[in-house]
């Protein structure tokens, strides 16, 4: 797909209720297709990042509890900065927020 005159920047109420309907009706996957399906003027990465970073209806919004905390610190303390994985052991957090969370509290890599 060419990008020319793509959409770029901040997303529009329209834009994620026609993106949440495509996944509704189609299922995750398949990202190439979906500004297509839906009827969007976004790139396929804009449309994937948006659905897992912040429509995902099982995304879990708020301040992290300290046991989230706790086991986000042993598990980049054995991880690394593999934040994919380390949010994957934190039902509902996606990696983007706990990355911003780790990087925004200033821990520091233990040894």
């Amino acid at each position: 797909m060419e990008s020319l005159g793509v959409r770029k920047g901040a997303w529009i109420q329209e834009e994620d209720v026609l993106l949440r309907k495509c996944i509704d009706k189609y299922g995750e996957g398949k990202w190439h297709l979906v500004p297509l399906r839906a009827g969007l003027n976004r790139c396929r990465k804009s449309c994937r990042l948006r659905w897992l970073n912040y429509l995902k209806p099982d995304i879990k919004r708020g301040e992290f509890a300290l046991d989230e905390v706790d086991l986000m610190i042993r598990l980049h303390n054995l991880l690394g900065n593999r934040w994919s994985l380390i949010a994957g052991r934190l039902p509902g957090r996606t990696a983007n927020d706990v990355k911003n969370y780790w990087h925004s509290h200033h821990f520091k890599k233990e040894v």
